[in-house]
């Protein structure tokens, strides 16, 4: 099965063009002749896996400047120079490593977001009461 990003609508498809569990692909689709309940793949005009990982790195200036004016709990999105965008949410300060942990472990949100952007990786920063999820070229 595929799952467009952009409006959720799930495709069964009735054969796999070698697609792994957490490929991206920019496709071309049809309904299955005769009934017409199953997808097949026409075209497939892009394919990328997207690496959704924990950086060692402090949040940036900026992210902390955007963390600094906006309250405990919000989530503030900018959009990068070019391709991407920056997510930057503000949390307890106990609570950092858990927000963290929540982000990686919700890859099939992560990963929709990335596909949408159109982006090439996920890179997650944080620091006491800050993580910032970078959707990058």
């Amino acid at each position: 099965m595929f799952r467009d990003v952009h409006d959720g609508q799930v495709h069964t498809v009735s054969s796999n063009p070698g697609v792994e569990a957490e490929d991206v692909i920019e496709a071309t689709i049809a309904p299955d002749p005769p009934l017409e309940v199953a997808y097949q793949v026409v075209a497939v005009e892009r394919r990328w896996t997207v690496p959704i990982e924990e950086s060692g790195e402090p949040p940036t200036t900026q992210e902390r400047s955007i963390a600094d004016d906006q309250p405990v709990g919000e989530l503030t999105r900018e959009p990068r120079a070019g391709v991407g965008e920056l997510h930057v949410l503000t949390v307890p300060e106990g609570t950092t490593e858990e927000a963290v942990a929540d982000v990686l472990e919700d890859r099939e949100g992560t990963l929709a977001r990335a596909a949408r952007l159109g982006v090439n990786r996920v890179e997650v920063r944080s620091a006491p009461g800050v993580v910032s999820v970078r959707y990058l070229p």
